[in-house]
């Protein structure tokens, strides 16, 4: 089955699956919708495989990645700007005004929920009726997300209740109210899951590891090294430096420890972090693309680079709106978000991240032409066809072609051939979630703070800073100063892929970063109180689980 088709199928066979959500006493009490339950559904493999599709399906709703789970963080950062009709309640700072604030907590505990019962049921299932190497993907599958869930939930709110069991299963004197558990304690289940993940589920080379866009072992052990790092990071006392502020100077803050991190040795953690990481480079499974403007065309989806992306497909309902908020040309005349002018100034003159991965010449839906940057005019202006309207400020936007290589959007990325009818609100782009430059530039960062700025901490840095042409990282860092060169460099290698905000949280250093721009490009306020370190916990738990007394601090 491949992986394209395999959404629908939960729908039409097991809705049964659907009601083990945990977010609300609500839902619980849903009537089936199907006959069939657990015991008379588990009676094949392909009936398994149906019920870890429908983990997956999770991921193409509105609880998550149609738009709610990347929205809330990824507007939230130093380097994004956008139009005030779209940053300017979470990305300002209000998560509360957003529509979609309860939504993450909700999608990451229906992936729980679907999780439990595949383990629950799969695990007991004869090899009579699924062969062994399924059983083991499809375990390792629902171990993943288990993992991947409170990985997030953890980093969002703080600690969770812990659900390990379908709420049918669970016969526990507390029931459904479930207090929260410590940081430490949500995040040793993270560690469990990962590793529990990591020794089912089989490498990307693999025949046995199912059709492209499955998790595998490489990411397994990839998203538990990002674990351990951002643990590590979050645990470290001493001080990094941030390019920013109101004027693009470089910044240097004594980090806060991130609470409840207070009690990890970050040494230890960072050691973990880099063997885990090294694991998944000598496993040559995954290599970077010679080019960067290679990296997320059409033609390199689920390709060497990518351990793991969010998919999507043309001409059915599993498409997103990620062109139209982030492209040049969108339904909107131009997209919504683009990356700040004073991030854009960071990168090198020869980097490809910007030269092939910033649009420099687009023509918005209304017709008008327009060039990016207005400071480089001779540049992108040189046939006067296209011109800023004299409103530099306004026009000045740096537009990223990421999610612009989308079908129903043309292949072209920059965008200036469509006829408006072309331009279209959904598209079938996909999201990166673990690309492999990570796992390299993870390598650096651990390596740095076990070992100092040593020639293998460089060498890592530069795999990533060779292949889009930038300049060599200057020589004889200090430790100090390599840990803040390769925060600033996963900023321009990841730039709105949703990892920033989760950096400057994890490095205890987002509410000195962002109280110091103020006030930013396009007049998006960047200023932050100390709630917006997490997220506040949906009124309907709080209502429902009465083990919870209280929201996070501010809320």
């Amino acid at each position: 089955m491949k992986l394209s088709n395999y959404k629908y199928v939960l729908f039409a066979v097991s809705g049964f699956l659907f009601i083990t959500a945990t977010s609300c006493k609500k839902t619980l009490e849903e009537t089936p919708y199907s006959f069939l339950s657990p015991g008379n559904f588990y009676t094949s493999s392909a009936n398994a495989v149906a019920a870890i599709n429908g983990v997956y399906n999770e991921l193409f709703t509105y609880d998550l990645y149609q738009q709610p789970f990347w929205n809330l963080t990824m507007t939230d950062d130093d380097h994004v700007s956008g139009a005030d009709w779209y940053l300017g309640n979470a990305g300002a700072g209000n998560p509360q005004s957003y529509w979609g604030v309860d939504r993450p907590w909700a999608g990451l505990y229906t992936l729980i929920a679907r999780s439990n019962a595949v383990l629950e049921n799969v695990a007991g299932m004869s090899t009579s009726v699924i062969d062994t190497a399924t059983k083991s993907r499809i375990l390792g599958e629902a171990h993943f997300f288990r993992g991947w869930s409170y990985f997030h939930l953890v980093q969002l709110y703080g600690g969770v209740p812990i659900r390990l069991q379908s709420v049918s299963a669970d016969t526990s004197a507390s029931g459904f109210n479930k207090p929260r558990a410590t940081v430490a304690e949500t995040y040793a289940v993270a560690i469990d899951e990962f590793k529990q993940a990591e020794n089912l589920l089989f490498s990307a080379a693999d025949s046995r590891s199912g059709e492209k866009g499955r998790v595998t072992k490489g990411l397994a052990k990839a998203f538990l090294a990002k674990t351990y790092l951002t643990m590590a990071s979050g645990a470290l006392q001493g001080s990094i430096a941030v390019i920013g502020g109101a004027n693009n100077a470089s910044y240097t803050y004594t980090k806060d420890v991130v609470a409840g991190y207070e009690g990890f040795d970050s040494k230890a953690y960072y050691q973990l972090a880099k063997d885990k990481a090294l694991e998944v480079v000598n496993s040559g499974d995954y290599s970077l693309y010679s080019n960067w403007s290679d990296v997320f065309t059409i033609a390199n989806r689920n390709g060497k680079e990518f351990l793991w992306e969010i998919q999507s497909a043309y001409g059915s309902s599993f498409v997103n709106n990620l062109h139209a908020y982030l492209s040049a040309r969108s339904p909107f005349g131009t997209g919504a978000m683009w990356m700040t002018n004073n991030h854009y100034k960071t990168y090198d003159a020869t980097d490809t991240r910007v030269l092939d991965g910033v649009t420099h010449q687009y023509q918005a839906n209304w017709g008008t032409y327009y060039y990016y940057p207005s400071w480089q005019a001779a540049q992108y202006n040189s046939s006067g066809t296209y011109n800023n309207d004299g409103k530099n400020d306004g026009d000045d936007k740096a537009f990223v072609t990421k999610f612009s290589y989308a079908t129903s959007f043309n292949n072209d990325q920059l965008g200036t051939q469509y006829a408006n009818n072309n331009i279209t609100g959904t598209s079938d782009a996909f999201f990166p979630v673990m690309r492999y430059s990570e796992v390299l530039l993870m390598v650096a960062e651990a390596e740095n703070e076990v070992n100092g700025a040593t020639a293998t901490a460089y060498q890592y840095l530069a795999m990533v800073r060779n292949r889009c042409k930038a300049t060599a990282a200057p020589g004889g860092m200090s430790q100090q100063d390599m840990r803040s060169y390769i925060l600033e460099e996963r900023g321009r290698e990841f730039s709105l892929e949703n990892i920033r905000r989760y950096d400057l949280i994890r490095w205890g250093v987002y509410l000195q970063v962002m109280n110091k721009i103020g006030t930013g490009q396009n007049s998006i306020s960047k200023v932050r109180l100390p709630r917006n370190l997490l997220l506040p916990i949906p009124q309907s738990e709080l209502n429902s689980n009465k083990a919870i007394t209280r929201n996070n601090p501010g809320w």
